[in-house]
């Protein structure tokens, strides 16, 4: 069952497969928020206790949901951490996805198959909407 505790577990999988270069600077929360038809993910600095928090769909609860969309997910979240976007680190640009910055940086790491998967996946899955 997907739940916020197999969710943390995915995060430690997907970091250290492929963000082990990047420092864990504050502590770091994902769970499940609500259900939404087109926001997969989102990434948010506390300011309060500077911990950064990570919310998938809570649509992807449900096992019809192929985990590669839930893995783009959280990666794409991990590349606006990486970047400095809600996160301690320095912010490498100005705006979070210009340039196609995301995809470029998932294909760097080694996760072009993901990004190939995500975008014929969101094809077919807006289609039914």
């Amino acid at each position: 069952m997907r739940d916020d505790s197999w969710l943390s577990w995915r995060l430690n999988q997907i970091w250290q497969l492929y963000f082990n270069d990047i420092a864990r600077k504050n502590k770091i929360v994902i769970k499940f928020g609500r259900e939404a038809l087109y926001r997969f993910g989102s990434i948010r600095l506390n300011y309060s206790d500077k911990s950064t928090l990570i919310r998938i769909n809570g649509r992807f609860k449900n096992p019809k949901y192929p985990q590669e969309i839930l893995d783009h997910t959280i990666a794409h979240e991990l590349v606006h951490y990486a970047q400095g976007f809600s996160s301690p680190n320095p912010r490498m640009h100005r705006y979070p996805h210009r340039g196609g910055v995301i995809d470029k940086e998932l294909a760097q790491r080694g996760l072009k198959d993901l990004v190939f998967f995500y975008k014929k996946w969101v094809k077919d899955y807006l289609d039914t909407l």
